[in-house]
């Protein structure tokens, strides 16, 4: 099973970035990247922007915002790797997830994004989204 729709993306995808920038160690450490990052899904289709510097998440294109890097990937890649289940670098190897610009940058984000997958897993069991689970 897969998410449902855009706002389901948003929500557990998106809810995941929010979560970080409230942490106290994760959330600076991801504005000081500068990174404005973008998310391009789909089964379903669905696009998120994650402006690090302003701590924003946005539904869907921003006109006018000037991305660092796209990702590219099924949602289904999306949700394993925020449960720990996809490594980053082997992924874009074997074209699972694309990458477009700042490569580099990103593979700075994924040791942060490793404190998060608890916190992912357990969002989705507390909103009975076992279907979810790798």
């Amino acid at each position: 099973m897969s998410f449902a729709n855009e706002d389901e993306v948003r929500r557990y995808i998106g809810g995941i970035f929010e979560t970080a920038f409230k942490d106290p160690e994760i959330g600076p450490k991801l504005v000081d990247t500068g990174i404005v990052l973008k998310f391009d899904f789909t089964e379903p289709d669905a696009v998120l922007i994650v402006d690090m510097p302003n701590q924003q998440v946005y539904q869907g294109d921003v006109p006018g915002t000037e991305c660092s890097a796209t990702m590219s990937m099924t949602c289904d890649v999306g949700n394993a790797y925020w449960q720990g289940k996809v490594n980053l670098p082997f992924a874009m190897a074997r074209g699972k997830i694309g990458v477009d610009g700042n490569v580099a940058s990103l593979l700075k984000l994924a040791p942060l994004g490793k404190k998060l997958y608890p916190t992912y897993i357990e969002t989705l069991k507390n909103d009975g989204r076992e279907d979810l689970l790798a």
